[in-house]
């Protein structure tokens, strides 16, 4: 039996599983790991851990529930109940198995003592000896050591901005040192922030609270309680969790009944802390933490007036009720608070809160006014656009900050055309792209004053990026956030630990736009969890594929014949395409092949189709001279991509998203990883890419040639490895992508009603190169 058992609960919220499991490696087998998965997601994070003991439990399934499934199926004698977005460094988790390793020991310790004097008792208050029979006394009973039931451990906090804070707690626990006390000795361990995470729990005292119904899905409840009715309790002035606080904004809003709900929880704990006699202090403990909920809830919370002076009135009650005998309000302007709340005197409440915000107001002005601020006014024309009605038949699309009708944006639009042509498309292209547009597309320049009119009053706003700063969203527009590409790269709020990528990214602005978001589209559950986590706020995530793959799935012998028509592939030639990704770390895009020697070595069979990165579009290219020799085609200007892979026969690529793309149509992918570590530093990777390859990985220019001049690049390995990447990273790209997209976005149609996700053994994938030939 283990001392300690680790119970990870939860779904994997913004994918934060993998990295609480992978953080426990180095404490198992010491310390049992048990997941109490909630979900797929969930599941297959915990299945890829040998040393994880996994109880899997559909969707939908509450904390509480999850926690106790855990905990049925744990083997320690004490138990840590950590969500699936915080973590536990293995350090900590040994450390923590250890301290409560201590208490058993000192435990047996008492009771050995214990039954030692128990025995000399008798034996001193046994009658001189007499040959007379004696009846032998009854054995005295011994008051067994009392055992220690929770353990509170410190914590740190991390933040989308800022990790491993130190928490305030280090002094309440230090308070007690090495002491197992009562909570009426220590009442300050109230104040602990009340995470479960921190409360580690012996196992058969959990169990009984759990018969008692003192372990729900109230967290905060679940955590005050444990300390209210345990007999002894313990410090560790240690951080043996890291509390991820998740962005407000990526989780739903905070409703009326949930602040009613927390005053309930309050309410009930101080009955709990009567029916136990937890006595004056920790009573005292817990009435402030209520009062000072209360008025936070009542001074911050945006509730409307009505049910704010509901909330003050019920609040005001609880106030007067549970004040505990003896308590004294503390002086100042807190005191006023608590004073007008007992009164339950809301109408001077908010005068007096008006009559400081008024204070602070003007010592911001005067501290303002010390400051040359600079402010950017927003065209005047634009905010009175805003004022005009929204007009719902108008769309307005960019692709990769206004580049022109590409990528994910233009699949939607083609089949909006198709679906709802009442609904007319403009799209935002800068002015030295505007000859590239297809004839006909009605278009804006940014700046203009027809740009800012349609961005004002557009029903529908398309982007695979993000519009300006300066753009509003109006609560009747609706955003669609389609992205360009599935992560392997760290992106958004997780690009904060990597300065090289970042390039002075204001996050706080990056929010912003986030936060216009109301629809995300995904291709996979990887991806749905990384835009959770990169990208927190509300929006509503749409597994539905990214539609620029649809053609995957659509494209026919004959467009595959045509496509290498125009690019000059003679019929019989192996076309590679070659599309490597940006470096954070160069200036200009130089390739990292030698790409003449490489198309000698290949043979006269063999075309490289070579595509640099659109960030060097500006860069002066080092492949004209190499074009001359017949084998090499430069396709970096050439759109779309997507005809680029229906084209090829194989791909070739380091780390760019193309991989998941053109896995779609189940051709070889070979991974030339020159400067993988170098990369992954730098930039910041989501997994090992050499690996999870989609197919064979080359270290050296040496050894693509030889992978390429052979048949790794498509033998029985490189199709398992495939495989195994299609299945993982393919899982919503079926052909109707943007049919979905259009149906949930533009039509409204609910998403049970949608065409659903083919699996994957259904799909089949455009012809090959050599099939579209017979």
């Amino acid at each position: 039996m283990p001392e300690l058992s680790v119970v990870v609960y939860g779904r994997n919220v913004q994918g934060h599983l993998a990295e609480s499991l992978a953080a426990l490696a180095d404490a198992a087998p010491a310390v049992e790991v048990v997941v109490a998965a909630v979900g797929d997601s969930a599941r297959q994070a915990a299945e890829r851990h040998p040393y994880v003991t996994l109880v899997a439990l559909p969707d939908g399934t509450a904390d509480g529930t999850a926690r106790a499934a855990g905990a049925d199926r744990a083997t320690g004698r004490w138990l840590q109940f950590v969500h699936s977005k915080d973590s536990v460094p293995a350090l900590a988790a040994r450390a923590v198995a250890e301290r409560v390793a201590a208490f058993r020991e000192t435990a047996a310790s008492q009771e050995a003592v214990a039954s030692k004097e128990a025995v000399a008792s008798q034996e001193m208050a046994a009658p001189p000896e007499s040959t007379a029979p004696q009846e032998s006394a009854p054995p005295q009973e011994t008051a067994a050591p009392q055992e220690v039931d929770v353990l509170l451990t410190d914590h740190v906090r991390s933040t989308w901005r800022h990790s491993r804070m130190p928490s305030p707690d280090g002094g309440f626990l230090a308070e007690p040192g090495r002491r197992e006390v009562s909570l009426g000795d220590c009442p300050d361990l109230l104040k602990v922030t009340p995470l479960l995470g921190t409360h580690v729990v012996r196992a058969d005292f959990w169990r009984s609270r759990q018969r008692a119904g003192l372990a729900t899905d109230d967290e905060l409840f679940t955590a005050y309680a444990l300390l209210l009715t345990a007999g002894r309790i313990a410090a560790l002035d240690q951080a043996a969790l890291e509390d991820r606080q998740l962005r407000a904004q990526s989780l739903p809003p905070v409703t009326a009944d949930d602040h009613f709900a927390l005053l309930d929880t309050y309410e009930r704990l101080l009955r709990l802390a009567a029916e136990h006699d937890a006595g004056p202090g920790p009573r005292a403990v817990l009435y402030a933490a209520m009062v000072t909920a209360s008025l936070r809830t009542v001074a911050r919370a945006p509730l409307p007036d009505d049910t704010a002076r509901e909330f003050f009135a019920r609040a005001a009650r609880a106030a007067v009720e549970f004040r505990p005998p003896g308590y004294r309000r503390p002086g100042g302007l807190e005191g006023m608070r608590r004073r007008l709340l007992e009164e339950n005197a809301y109408t001077k409440y908010r005068v007096f809160q008006a009559a400081n915000q008024r204070r602070r107001t003007v010592r911001s002005a005067v501290r303002g006014s010390r400051r040359t601020v600079g402010r950017k006014v927003r065209d005047l024309q634009y905010h009175q656009d805003l004022k005009r009605p929204i007009d719902p038949n108008l769309a307005v699309f960019s692709a990769y900050w206004d580049r022109g009708v590409a990528c994910n944006p233009a699949a939607v639009a083609a089949k909006l055309a198709e679906l709802a042509p009442h609904i007319h498309q403009v799209w935002i292209v800068a002015a030295d792209n505007v000859p590239l547009l297809p004839p006909g597309t009605d278009h804006v320049v940014p700046g203009t004053r027809r740009y800012w009119r349609v961005l004002a009053t557009a029903k529908y706003l398309v982007n695979n990026a993000n519009f300006p700063n300066a753009v509003v969203k109006r609560p009747d527009a609706v955003h669609l956030q389609t992205h360009h590409g599935t992560p392997l790269k760290r992106m958004g709020l997780d690009q904060l630990d990597y300065p090289a990528a970042a390039k002075g990214l204001n996050f706080h602005d990056l929010l912003a736009r986030v936060d216009r978001w109301d629809y995300s589209v995904s291709s996979n559950s990887h991806s749905t969890q990384m835009w959770q986590r990169a990208y927190q706020s509300r929006y509503v995530e749409l597994d539905h594929g990214y539609p620029r793959n649809d053609v995957y799935y659509t494209a026919t012998a004959a467009d595959v014949r045509a496509v290498r028509e125009r690019l000059g592939i003679a019929p019989g030639k192996r076309a590679l395409l070659y599309a490597p990704t940006h470096r954070d770390y160069e200036a200009t895009w130089t390739p990292r092949l030698d790409l003449a020697t490489l198309a000698d070595r290949l043979g006269e069979d063999t075309v490289l189709l070579v595509r640099g990165h659109y960030f060097y579009g500006g860069a002066a290219s080092p492949l004209p001279s190499l074009r001359r020799s017949g084998r090499i085609v430069d396709v970096s200007t050439y759109d779309p991509v997507e005809d680029l892979a229906l084209a090829a026969d194989a791909l070739i690529t380091d780390y760019s998203s193309i991989m998941f793309d053109y896995a779609n149509l189940d051709r070889p992918i070979v991974i030339y990883a020159d400067d993988w570590e170098t990369y992954a530093k730098t930039r910041g990777v989501y997994f090992d890419l050499p690996s999870q390859a989609p197919g064979p990985v080359a270290r050296t220019q040496e050894e693509l040639t030889r992978i390429l001049t052979c048949d790794a690049w498509r033998d029985g390995a490189a199709a398992k490895a495939r495989a195994a990447f299609r299945r993982r990273f393919c899982e919503f790209d079926d052909g109707r992508a943007a049919e979905r997209v259009v149906r949930r976005v533009f039509l409204g149609e609910p998403e049970d009603s949608l065409p659903p996700v083919t699996p994957l053994d259904g799909r089949t994938p455009a012809p090959t190169p050599q099939e579209a030939t017979r």
